[in-house]
């Protein structure tokens, strides 16, 4: 028989062959690296028997399909050692997920230890080395209901239930099985570098309403030195956890006592807050925005009239006024849309650019707060561009180069998602299909790669999201832009064009930051804390090593706080080596270190955080050097 290949090539094979077979007929190198196969489109096992004319692809370790069929393999092998070794667990759902996978366990009263992962682990690898084969079963869902009843997986049986089509797939590997769609691999002993990572509580379905569960995760991947990178990886995201720098360094604080996902800057956090928010609005200024405040609340009518109230309700916190229901704002769009409103518009008018440092509030589960980088209430850097259509492509590529200007700054790199139509969307087809041209075309214009997000778009347009790539490789959705034909339409908005008839406006929300709260969180994590110094809450800190020196360092800090500078004084009657230690763990940029050398000949001694000194500096040369960091936003010179 013949197939073809993804080169569009053609190979004659046996009758029966199967994907492996194929592998082997092109290379027994590609044989060893193979994982699965995609025939026709759908992706199935090695051992998928083929058929004339079949299109066949064959996924290699290479490939991000293997990988991620690796690690669902691997989820099956350590639920396969957890019912090894706790019999009475009953298993759920085990997904992929980024960089690894999870399953769910309803272990009753029993709650895993960090000893019980070591302990599955040893079993994981026991099972590797049975060198199990791995084998693909179809049955009628009775028949699977059957098997699954038998065994007491009653969470399986639900799983079924759901499943419309007649018959289901399951997975069996010697005492194991698993419904799943697959593919998978072929043997156990083809997975060996793995690691179980940590031990989380979930609710079935993820609704609180149902049973809790215990939820493993871990991480697969089909070389040892890729485990190790990605291990050491996880170490320094550990050492670099926004939370735990925020605490040390002063920066927010999030209590339960004032209300899950709501934070709270302390003075540090609040300069860090401030300088970044100042900075923002001068970026505005000189891009042709106009600043605009909007109320917290609105009401409900003007949710319904925008689609949130049914298509992102879910997401909002309501309350009444006088028996009137009112929406807390979860976006800013609604406010800016009636600024636009309040006065006759003209094509001489547009673009008009309306930009606002709004605080929104949007109702997350509990289970996915965290820090800063997911809460209740935070402030978006939130803009909106009314243009015409024939501006439309233009003003989508300013805002792409002020993204790009902006993370430049920062020193971020950055890839990009065109996120499209989603399943709950208002407007009509035609609308969402010119605003997804209008991204496309303006990612052309810049020569931009970007990947599609099929699915993901907002619920009134299409998006960009730009995901910032920090310091340790990991990627952060930050800045978006969002093509809109729609809102306008339901709030009648209009323009008078050239030939004195009314049009209808394009409107383009934008975030650059994103969320300051979550954006100040990233970049807490990026720069380890280690704030460049013009951004930095406390810029120098001024040590005396004597009282002698005392007058000289009080003159000192005064002259720097008179020039603008975020400056401390450090005065205690304590060793400077603790003092400059204290500093160091502060993360302040430069230390200020004065003693009788000093004070006699009237020069400065500054320390940078890394350890490196300065010496013998005159006070309005080094004025001078700070004045420069802090126009120039360096991140490297005198970090």
């Amino acid at each position: 028989m013949n197939i073809v290949l993804a080169d569009g090539s053609q190979r004659v094979l046996d009758e029966g062959s199967s994907v492996l077979d194929a592998a082997k007929n092109i290379s027994l190198g590609l044989a060893k690296k193979a994982v699965a196969g995609e025939v026709n489109g759908k992706a199935v096992d090695l051992g998928y028997i083929l058929n004339e004319g079949d299109k066949v692809k064959i996924i290699t370790e290479t490939d991000t399909e293997g990988l991620e069929i690796l690690r669902h393999s691997t989820a099956h092998l350590m639920a396969q050692a957890v019912q090894r070794l706790y019999p009475k667990v009953k298993v759920t759902i085990g997904p992929v997920i980024k960089d690894g996978f999870f399953y769910d366990f309803d272990t009753g009263d029993m709650k895993f230890t960090p000893e019980d992962l070591e302990k599955i682990e040893k079993e994981m690898a026991k099972i590797a080395a049975e060198k199990i084969e791995v084998h693909r079963k179809v049955l009628s869902k009775d028949e699977a209901k059957k098997v699954f009843t038998d065994m007491g997986e009653n969470y399986k049986i639900e799983l079924i239930d759901a499943i419309e089509d007649p018959t289901v797939s399951l997975y069996e590997q010697g005492d194991f099985m698993d419904l799943c769609r697959g593919p998978h691999i072929d043997n156990t002993s083809k997975i060996k570098h793995y690691k179980l990572l940590s031990v989380a509580g979930a609710y079935w379905r993820g609704d609180e309403k149902n049973p809790q569960l215990q939820r493993i995760y871990g991480t697969s991947w089909f070389k040892k030195d890729e485990l190790d990178s990605y291990l050491h990886m996880l170490e320094e995201a550990k050492k670099r956890d926004h939370r735990k720098i925020g605490k040390e360094l002063k920066l927010f604080m999030v209590e339960d006592d004032i209300g899950a996902g709501f934070p709270i800057y302390l003075p540090k956090g609040g300069k860090l807050r401030a300088i970044l928010e100042e900075y923002e609005r001068q970026e505005h200024f000189k891009r042709g925005y106009e600043v605009v405040y909007g109320p917290a609340i609105l009401k409900s009518d003007m949710w319904k009239r925008s689609g949130h109230y049914d298509n992102y309700g879910e997401n909002m916190y309501f309350t009444k006024i006088d028996d009137v229901e009112f929406g807390i704002k979860p976006m800013n769009c609604v406010n800016h849309i009636m600024v636009y409103k309040s006065d006759l518009r003209s094509y001489r008018d547009l673009p008009l650019k309306l930009f606002e440092l709004g605080t929104v509030h949007r109702h997350e589960k509990s289970g996915v707060l965290h820090g800063l980088m997911r809460v209740r209430a935070f402030t978006q850097d939130d803009a909106h561009v009314f243009c015409t259509p024939e501006q439309l492509n233009d003003e989508i590529v300013k805002i792409i180069d002020f993204v790009t200007d902006v993370m430049s700054v920062f020193g971020f790199e950055f890839e990009i998602e065109v996120s499209t139509k989603p399943e709950k969307y208002i407007g009509s087809d035609d609308n969402w299909e010119k605003a997804t041209a209008a991204l496309f075309e303006a990612l052309k214009i810049k020569g931009l790669p970007y990947q599609i997000n099929e699915g993901d778009g907002a619920f009134y347009g299409p998006k960009i999201d730009i995901k910032l790539k920090d310091a340790i490789g990991r990627f952060w959705q930050c800045a978006t832009i969002q093509a809109d034909f729609n809102l306008p339409e339901r709030f009648d908005l209009s323009y008078i064009g050239e030939d004195g008839q009314k049009h209808r406006p394009i409107m383009l929300h934008r975030v650059i930051l994103g969320s300051v709260d979550r954006f100040i969180g990233v970049l807490t994590e990026h720069f380890a804390g280690s704030f460049p110094l013009w951004i930095a809450p406390v810029q120098v800190r001024v040590m005396n090593i004597t009282d002698d020196s005392l007058e000289m360092c009080k003159k000192v800090e005064a002259a720097l706080r008179a020039e603008g500078f975020r400056v401390e004084g450090d005065y205690r009657n304590e060793k400077i080596n603790l003092k400059i230690r204290e500093a160091q763990l502060e993360k302040i940029p430069h230390m200020i270190i004065l003693g009788k050398n000093e004070v006699e000949n009237g020069t400065l001694t500054v320390r940078l955080r890394d350890g490196e000194n300065k010496n013998n500096l005159d006070l309005s040369a080094y004025i001078s050097v700070l004045r420069g960091l802090d126009i120039n936003k360096s991140l490297e010179l005198w970090r």
